[in-house]
């Protein structure tokens, strides 16, 4: 199959073969607001061939400040419609599945059973839900990466992509691993964190069906994070990639 043109660049990269590989993959992104909306693109410009996108939010005006689907024409559209018509725009090849709903945390299964998933990255914000997916994610070998709090942090250098077990500095990031234990996980998937230490004064108590918190951020984090769970997809496709199919000109990346 020839590249298309737009692909150009990435070829020049990966290699034929690997483009062709990624086409046949599936990459699900669960949660498409600050995080999510920017793994999502990144993964779509990256050539992969089919998507599974979920979120039951819309846009709203506060998102203007750090999420990529958020500008005055789109305050009030569904964040899944107006990320599909991007990922549309940018590849109109794209097999794409739009899931326009709230992920309960009993429901993961009814949602994800049966679907051929290559990886997952996890951009939810609120607690049992995101345990539930990496749960569902862990019993059923699905590869993943999750990202945790974005918010109340300055430093993009600080980003960083390793095992859950080796997190740390990050209050989500503590309430999952402690949480997980009691579930029996403690290790064995990438997630996304960053090792600065957040701002207190920023974080602002409230009860939402969403979030138990209210978090300052600022506009470059949360794309930092959502390009970090792009590399972990693209990265995971790569290396799971059959050594005897891939190209001469193809690297072999190793997660950092």
């Amino acid at each position: 199959m020839a590249v298309p043109s737009w692909q150009e660049r990435t070829r020049m990269l990966v290699g034929e073969e690997m483009l062709g590989h990624f086409r046949t993959c599936t990459v699900a992104v669960i949660g498409v607001g600050g995080v999510g909306g920017y793994a999502a693109e990144m993964i779509a410009r990256a050539g992969i061939g089919h998507m599974i996108i979920m979120d039951s939010d819309t846009v709203s005006v506060s998102n203007k400040n750090r999420q990529l689907l958020a500008l005055d024409s789109t305050v009030g559209r569904p964040k899944c419609e107006v990320l599909a018509e991007r990922l549309r725009d940018i590849n109109p090849e794209l097999e794409l599945t739009v899931i326009c709903d709230y992920l309960e945390s009993g429901k993961v299964a009814d949602v994800l059973g049966g679907r051929k998933i290559d990886f997952l990255v996890d951009a939810i914000d609120t607690l049992a839900p995101k345990l539930s997916l990496i749960q569902y994610c862990m019993e059923n070998g699905i590869p993943l990466v999750s990202s945790m709090g974005a918010g109340a942090k300055f430093d993009a250098t600080k980003v960083r992509i390793t095992d859950i077990s080796k997190s740390f500095n990050c209050p989500l990031a503590y309430i999952v691993r402690k949480r997980l234990r009691h579930m029996g996980i403690s290790r064995g998937f990438k997630a996304v964190f960053s090792e600065e230490l957040p701002d207190r004064d920023s974080i602002v108590a409230c009860e939402d069906r969403n979030k138990k918190s209210q978090v300052g951020t600022i506009s470059y984090i949360p794309a930092v994070f959502g390009c970090a769970c792009a590399q972990a997809a693209v990265q995971h496709l790569m290396s799971n990639w059959p050594e005897s199919s891939r190209g001469k000109d193809t690297p072999s990346p190793e997660m950092p």
